[in-house]
């Protein structure tokens, strides 16, 4: 081994052998009963009784379990990995490249169209850039490029994230809450040192990238004998060194555990390397974790970042590491890599070196025996413009035929936070477990390396019930638990609410509104990371499945956030991007679209949205009251039944002025609003109209159980009045007309049109003496939108296409009724395991996940929407998160067939004891 030149420091692979990293005949990998399911054959399915059994996991098809495996050269399974997840092999390339939307996609007559609300968008966004040196809530000039890169992320809700990518880089930073940093810091590497009889025989960067810095380290590692396997909230690497008969496993594991609301919190993540040695000789194993301070970009430029190392002992347990001080305003942090020191390994570290030299020192100093200098006390602090950077290494014994552990945390201390605007100060949650003075590093790091094993066990007594159900296709498995990466990278906060901050003349009329929000805190999520907005409400209700079914209380402390938002008025006028018409921010009684910008000041100022005044929107409105209904139903809780009552009246009767010539049924004006914000809609429509008569439906059932005679005459007999204008108008009999505006887009077949009964059949409504809308309509429609929304489209091997005409061509009228949308997909499928058919609607959302996740490479970015060829639109997106509406039908299906509750199978739903008529507890502990 060359301990002088990096060139001669190899892998200590012969050349002969190192060839196949470039060429190789790569070999379909498929792990013991890993993969994907066996395509069923498509039969008659008129009738929703047929149940076709689910594909059982398997590994028969190598579609299934090789795509993405196929270029793996290794024997190596890894320790301990499971057999289902996303998993790819590190050498693996994408095969398509599509761009974001923008305006080159649209259609000439589309162009003309919005081409009003095209220049006074480029007037916004001049304005916001230039003079407000602002961020624009939605940026289409710079949309965010095409990094088919990303992993699971680290953190827990609501503390900060930071994403790892599936080749190991650290690439995807929310720390500043709200506010992205899409940068791979090439300095964040884990490193392996092996050494024999006293001497080094192999030291390698566990990363296949070759950069221009740091180039005295051996960059360049064979991916095609390493792969990932992600099971959100842990993922595992697993290297087999070539040469060497060791293999190395990484396990990467975070905190987020359901009905958990404190560790669920925490800035951290835990990084368990499990090394095997397959030979006959002894061996010493060191791992390295190098981290800059910092992400080397503006915030680090003006110097003063310092970098200290620590020990902590407490309880038996040790932990050491270092300390990196990150104090820019306005919200400084601390960084902690930290390692656990055990009886069997040394822990050593290196406080400082420059990140961007060639790092001769650092390498050398391992290469010479397998551990760091471990200076003592701090660096002295970054110069302007100089990067700083630390590694802490473990070393540890590995016998003949042996195993050994080596363990690392990262943590993050950023306890004090401020919005854009500067404004208000906030705490984030975790604070109230670990104080906010800003030296809770360490004891975070310690609490994990701790703790980790605890997690562990409540993750997989958490998803072993539908890991271990061999009903359900293994790509529902990856999709069902990979998708809830959102609640926490979803530019996502949760804080401490100060008492102060809650105006005692709206509170008053909530009696839970103040225990709810002060015991749990308030939490917020963008729309997007690229649609900057918390809490967007329409999207919300998509995926609010997955919040009110694992985290019930944060459910609840957002609807009260909604409900006070609602009440109040901000009426400063501003224009609209869509229209042109200057109209108030926010009218009371009516559901804002969203919390606010995290680069303004939200929660204080709502509504960052400016394209359309959604105070006219037909769907916000709705969309709270049948969540109101459906949180209830999970949760049992009557107090928040009764505080969201009165509110549920108000936008109610908002709504009624929809409905203009008094049939029982709401008209839309003519224009994008609702949800889908660029698909026109005109007079009666299947979707909003649907989620009229489902409000109207929930409303009845509201003043029953509060006891309104009155309330529930008059919903009742606006009821009889909106059902037979709704199938009048629309019903055509086979599926429901989009709208009553003139042919062809009238005829458009909406795959979004039966998002009523949806929520009515959630909330257990919907059917026998609550139904609202014909079952044999509902089954119909469904029948359809499989028919021709889905295997009509892309070969039905993409979802559902949004809008499809009835003579099989996607309906272009709009920019988004051609597109296809991950989260609408996700509830459509739910819908239809509802109504009896699972077969299909398994296939459906099928079509979603293969695209996403294995196709376009938007592995943790699931996009809002993507067309059949070319583009996709807005990355990361909060709409996906309805796939757990998909699980939680799955369980009312098992629940009605065994007539008996559900058991709780640890997936965040239980119907216990029925507490009123039609209930159903989420948490029943």
């Amino acid at each position: 081994v060359g301990t002088q030149d990096p060139e001669n420091m190899g892998t200590g692979v012969p050349a002969s052998e190192q060839t196949s990293c470039a060429k190789g005949d790569p070999q379909v990998y498929c792990p013991d009963n890993a993969g994907g399911t066996e395509t069923g054959q498509v039969t008659d399915c008129d009738s929703p009784e047929d149940n076709r059994p689910l594909s059982e996991p398997g590994c028969s098809n190598p579609q299934d379990c090789g795509q993405l495996m196929a270029s793996y050269e290794g024997k190596a399974k890894g320790y301990q990995v499971p057999p289902f997840g996303w998993r790819i092999c590190l050498a693996h390339e994408f095969a398509e490249k599509r761009k974001p939307f923008n305006a080159n996609n649209i259609s000439l007559s589309n162009l003309i169209k919005h081409l009003g609300m095209g220049l006074r968008y480029l007037q916004w966004w001049y304005r916001k850039t230039q003079v407000e040196k602002k961020t624009p809530f939605i940026d289409l000039i710079n949309c965010v490029p095409l990094r088919q890169i990303y992993g699971c992320p680290l953190g827990g809700i609501g503390g900060g994230t930071i994403t790892r990518g599936w080749r190991g880089q650290f690439c995807r930073w929310q720390l500043n809450p709200g506010m992205y940093q899409h940068q791979t810091v090439i300095a964040d590497q884990f490193t392996v040192c092996l050494r024999r009889e006293g001497t080094t025989v192999y030291q390698q960067v566990l990363s296949v990238e070759r950069p221009s810095v740091l180039r005295s380290w051996n960059w360049g590692l064979c991916g095609y004998f390493a792969f990932y396997h992600a099971l959100y909230p842990r993922a595992w690497t697993v290297y087999q060194l070539p040469g060497q008969n060791v293999t190395l496993t990484c396990r990467q594991i975070t905190p987020i555990l359901p009905h958990d609301y404190q560790d669920s919190s925490l800035p951290v993540g835990v990084f368990v390397w499990d090394v095997e040695n397959e030979g006959d000789e002894a061996l010493d194993v060191s791992i390295m974790f190098s981290m800059r301070n910092g992400l080397g970009g503006g915030d680090d430029a003006p110097g003063g970042l310092w970098n200290e190392p620590f020990y902590l002992e407490r309880d038996g347990e040790t932990v050491q590491g270092l300390l990196l001080h990150h104090p820019t305003l306005p919200n400084p942090y601390t960084m902690a890599v930290a390692a656990r020191l055990t009886a069997d390994t040394t822990v050593t570290h290196i406080t400082a070196f420059d990140p961007d030299s060639t790092g001769q020192q650092v390498w050398q100093d391992l290469l010479q025996d397998g551990q760091l200098d471990s200076p003592a006390g701090r660096s002295t602090p970054s110069q302007k413009g100089v990067g700083i950077a630390g590694a802490v290494c473990v070393t540890g014994k590995l016998p003949p035929r042996g195993q050994c552990r080596l363990e690392f945390s990262l943590a993050w201390d950023m306890p004090r936070i401020m919005f854009g605007a500067k404004g208000q100060v906030y705490y984030r949650r975790y604070t109230r477990f670990f104080g906010r003075d800003g030296n809770a590093a360490p004891t975070l790091s310690h609490y994990a390396l701790c703790r980790y094993t605890d997690w562990e066990e409540k993750i997989s007594a958490w998803q072993s019930p539908v890991l271990d159900d061999r009903s359900l296709p293994a790509w529902y498995k990856s999709a069902l638990f990979n998708e809830l990466y959102f609640l926490a990278d979803g530019g996502t906060v949760w804080l401490e609410v100060p008492e102060d901050s809650l105006p005692e003349e709206l509170v008053g009329s909530m009696c839970q509104l103040r225990p709810i929000l002060q015991e749990y805190g308030r939490f917020g999520y963008l729309e997007g990371q690229e649609y900057r907005m918390y809490n967007t409400y329409d999207v919300h209700f998509y995926a609010s499945f997955a919040l009110v079914m694992l985290w019930p209380k944060l459910e609840l402390s957002l609807q009260y956030d909604m409900a006070l938002a609602t009440l109040r008025e901000d009426l400063t006028r501003r224009q609209y991007l869509m229209s042109g018409v200057m109209a108030p921010v926010k009218r009371r009684n009516v559901i804002p679209h969203d919390i606010g910008d995290p680069d303004d000041e939200p929660w204080l100022r709502v509504n960052a949205y400016v394209v359309h005044d959604t105070a006219d929107w037909k769907d916000l409105n709705l969309k709270f009251v049948l969540q109101v209904y459906r949180d209830y139903y999970l949760t049992g809780d009557q107090g928040f039944l009764r505080d969201m009552w009165p509110v549920c009246l108000a936008v109610m009767e908002s709504e009624m002025k929809f409905d203009k010539d008094q049939d029982g049924l709401i008209e839309n004006g003519g224009y994008a609003d609702q949800t889908y914000d660029g698909w026109v809609t005109t007079g009666p429509s299947a979707y909003c109209g649907g989620l009229w008569l489902a409000a109207v439906a929930v409303m009845v059932q509201m003043a029953v159980l509060c006891g309104a005679q009155d309330v529930q005459d008059k919903f009742s007999s606006i009821l009889r009045r909106g059902q037979e204008a709704y199938e009048r108008l629309l019903w055509n009999g086979r599926y429901y007309n989009y709208d009553c505006s003139p042919p062809p887009q009238s005829c458009s077949i909406m795959s979004d049109q039966c998002a009523g009964q949806w929520f009515l059949r959630a909330s257990g409504l919907g059917e026998g003496d609550t139904e609202v809308f014909p079952t044999p309509h509902v089954v119909c429609a469904l029948q359809t939108i499989f028919e021709f929304n889905v295997r009509a489209f892309a070969g039905g091997a993409m979802g559902a296409v949004n809008g499809m005409q009835p003579h099989g061509v996607p309906d272009r009228s709009s920019v988004q009724s051609d597109e296809v949308w991950v989260g609408v997909v996700y509830g459509l499928a739910a819908t239809m395991i509802q109504e009896g058919l699972t077969w299909e609607g398994f296939q459906t959302a099928e079509g979603c996940y293969r695209t996403v996740w294995e196709r376009l490479g938007l592995a943790f970015q699931t996009p809002e929407a993507y067309c059949q060829q070319r583009v996709f639109r807005s990355l990361a997106y909060m709409r996906p998160l309805s796939i757990w509406a998909m699980q939680l039908a799955l369980q009312q299906q098992q629940h009605k067939k065994a007539s008996r509750p559900i058991a709780e199978q640890g997936t965040g739903l239980s119907t216990g004891p029925k507490l009123g008529p039609k209930e159903a507890m989420a948490n029943p502990k």
